[in-house]
């Protein structure tokens, strides 16, 4: 649940802004019920500001809050300079909703103001209706919990363990871009730190983590030379090294370049970054990780969106293949899907018998496993930040993750990597308009529709979004 502002404005005009302030108050107070309501802690105005002065101590107020986000109140006519003053200090992200009272300007009022925040640039969305209205009701609900995801981005640390991984300009940008646009702080780590806090884990603890893994995975096929037992306790202590790093540096998500100086001289980091994602780890239930393969800073933070709108894990993957025959586009990388996809249960019991780790193949000299599994049936949202020209967009589209009969699902695996983990999705748009508009190699999805959220995130950052 979120803090949220409401502010109600008025007319300018003293006989005018006493003469409609009980109605005024009585339209703000059926929003401010219908709120708490909803388990919202509300701090509202302490009077509809009617003068300058009044839009500032309004705005001051919700600064002092710290609400999560501030909802611009119209019923009737109300001078929209009053919001620019209160948009100095009140915090974003901000919705101009206007209530249906059609005796009176209210939407005239909405419209007036919100087009002053345009004017001078401030990012905002609209609503315009009765609250009663289930979609009316919804699309405020909506606006909340993008702006709460939006809000929490802000003071985040990122971190990056490695640098640009094997040429890829869409998976690394400047601090001072996140900084700008997300208020996300870019912390760079080398990845021997990795390496060096791995082989400080205590033995016993790995050694746990390793009979969880054959107590509980479904299979572990070890080939004496890609992936043996001692290869894998490295990738466990691996995970507890970036955990680790992750506490001690306060960082919020993170992203392994991994490719190809760990991968050639150390271990794939699959099981690191799979247990990461995941909402357990061989010790227990715990908060996901955002962990971004390769380093990819735009993955990352579109999967940390996501996380936050959906509180699951949040799929990655390459854009592997288009199956013609079986009309689904195979989402495969190398082994970084959190086993939380192969049953989309938050109970490990449900996953990991579905899981089997095999050895890597040959593009990885150093060896591991790769964790390998196909996501589990259901409806999905997919997205991806994106950058035209240096400016962010969002791709977001729907579809559905599906299986078929076991043959079939492993010769559809065996045509492209059939060790690694893979998601057989069926798009809600044609490959030919995918692959026209979809803007990299990678890719990221949670269970359920939550399209009108990414959109809300998206306008509230103040980026442009497209529905492929």
């Amino acid at each position: 649940m979120a803090k949220v502002g409401v502010i109600t404005f008025s007319d300018g005009r003293p006989h005018v802004h006493q003469e409609l302030l009980a109605m005024n108050l009585q339209f703000q107070n059926n929003l401010v019920k219908k709120l708490e309501a909803a388990g919202h802690e509300v701090v509202v105005a302490d009077e509809p500001p009617w003068t300058n002065e009044t839009a500032v101590k309004a705005g001051k107020k919700m600064q002092l809050s710290e609400v999560d986000c501030t909802i611009f109140n119209y019923a009737i006519w109300a001078w929209p300079h009053f919001t620019v003053l209160a948009v100095q200090f009140a915090p974003g992200p901000y919705l101009c909703l206007s209530n249906i009272n059609p005796g009176y300007p209210g939407l005239v009022g909405m419209l007036a103001s919100s087009g002053a925040l345009a004017n001078i640039g401030t990012p905002y969305l609209r609503v315009s209706g009765d609250i009663k209205e289930e979609k009316i009701w919804q699309k405020i609900t909506t606006f909340i919990k993008a702006a709460s995801c939006v809000k929490s981005l802000r003071g985040e640390t990122f971190g990056c363990f490695g640098g640009r991984p094997m040429g890829m300009y869409t998976a690394t940008v400047g601090a001072d871009v996140w900084a700008k646009i997300f208020g996300i702080d870019v912390e760079h780590i080398d990845q021997w730190e990795i390496v060096r806090k791995a082989e400080s884990i205590p033995k016993d603890k790995i050694e746990q983590a390793f009979h969880f893994c054959e107590e509980n995975i479904g299979k572990i096929v070890y080939d004496g030379k890609q992936l043996t037992p001692e290869i894998l306790k490295r990738q466990i202590a691996s995970y507890y090294a970036v955990k680790e790093i992750c506490e001690e540096m306060h960082l919020d998500f993170c992203g392994i370049k991994g490719q190809p100086e760990l991968t050639n001289n150390f271990c794939t980091m699959d099981v690191a970054e799979a247990f990461l994602n995941d909402p357990y780890d061989f010790d227990g239930p715990k908060e996901p990780i955002v962990c971004a393969t390769e380093a990819d800073m735009d993955a990352a933070l579109t999967m940390e969106i996501m996380k936050k709108l959906a509180q699951t894990p949040v799929l990655f993957a390459d854009v592997r293949h288009w199956h013609e025959d079986y009309q689904i586009l195979d989402l495969c990388n190398s082994g970084e899907h959190a086993t939380y996809f192969a049953g989309a249960s938050f109970n490990y019991q449900d996953n990991l018998p579905r899981v089997t780790l095999y050895p890597e193949g040959f593009y990885f000299l150093a060896g591991g496993a790769t964790v390998h599994h196909l996501a589990h049936p259901g409806k999905v949202t997919l997205a991806r930040l994106g950058r035209r020209n240096g400016c962010y967009w969002m791709a977001i589209l729907t579809g559905e993750f599906v299986q078929f009969d076991e043959q079939s699902n492993q010769e559809i695996m065996k045509r492209t990597q059939s060790e690694w983990p893979h998601a057989f999705c069926k798009l809600d748009t044609s490959i030919d308009n995918f692959i026209q508009k979809f803007p990299c190699n990678h890719i990221h999805a949670v269970y359920g529709n939550y399209v009108e959220e990414l959109k809300m995130v998206c306008e509230a950052l103040g980026i442009e979004w497209e529905i492929i």
